[in-house]
């Protein structure tokens, strides 16, 4: 056991769409500073796992905390006040507006003085510059214009905004959901290396990714899901990949509960 608690912890939550169980008693713990991995086959309850956490479902019972304190998420946005940031698989971007203009989607900021509290101007010089300085941030340097629609950057550039949105205002935890399910090799491997890079900036990452190897390759635990519920919790270097698919599927016991991070 550990004596670190989790920034993220959720007890028993369970979620019923009438007769069928999504969540059946589910556990979720996110410690500080990693990377943890979800993974469970289609119909398994992870989507609605992250859904509940994430305030974007309310569970039918069951308890949630977070930084130690339990929490009632009636909607995305209590989440996203909180520190909780979510990239869903379609990002969620709009393509006709600008990469400024995404990155400040729903935060839009006002100009000072009556031409914001009156006339409602936006500060895009503030919103462009705070955009720009996040991309670097993260090494997104081959998106040169920050005005260019969204629309006209490859797969790769569109999810590294995603991200670059999320670590901007997700100040405490981000959770991205399959972020590689539509990149090539190349595209993949940059937004890898954005995950690992927000990561070392001490933000947890919780990841939901049906990708084996690049689960492998960044999680520091891997949570299980399996028939609405949490069966295993391991670490990548005492499994392999197939230990890992064989515990999903049920075809291999699952073993003790991994408690702490890896060090």
């Amino acid at each position: 056991m550990s004596d670190i608690e989790p920034i993220l912890k959720a007890r028993g939550l369970l979620k019923r769409y009438g007769t069928v169980v999504a969540l059946n008693g589910a556990d979720f713990d996110l410690y500080p500073g990693e990377i943890l991995a979800v993974i469970g086959d289609n119909g398994a309850g992870k989507s609605t796992l992250i859904k509940a956490i994430s305030g974007a479902i309310i569970p039918d019972h069951g308890e949630i905390a977070f930084e130690g304190k339990p929490v009632h998420f009636r909607s995305p946005e209590d989440a996203r006040n909180a520190g909780i940031e979510t990239v869903y698989q379609n990002l969620a971007l709009s393509p006709a507006l600008s990469i400024a203009d995404n990155m400040f989607l729903g935060r839009e900021v006002r100009r000072s003085g009556l031409l914001g509290s009156l006339l409602r101007m936006m500060d895009r010089g503030h919103m462009q510059k705070f955009a720009r300085e996040k991309l670097s941030e993260l090494g997104l340097m081959t998106i040169q214009d920050i005005n260019q629609a969204v629309e006209t950057l490859s797969g790769g550039q569109r999810q590294g905004v995603a991200v670059a949105r999320a670590a901007a205002f997700g100040s405490k935890v981000i959770i991205l959901d399959e972020p590689t399910a539509a990149l090539g090799v190349k595209e993949s491997r940059r937004v890898l290396e954005l995950i690992l890079d927000v990561r070392s900036r001490g933000i947890p990452i919780i990841l939901i990714s049906h990708n084996m190897p690049h689960v492998f390759e960044v999680a520091d635990r891997i949570h299980i899901h399996r028939l609405g519920k949490r069966i295993a919790v391991i670490r990548p270097k005492d499994y392999s990949m197939s230990d890992a698919v064989a515990i999903m599927t049920g075809a291999m016991q699952p073993p003790e509960m991994v408690e702490a991070m890896a060090g």
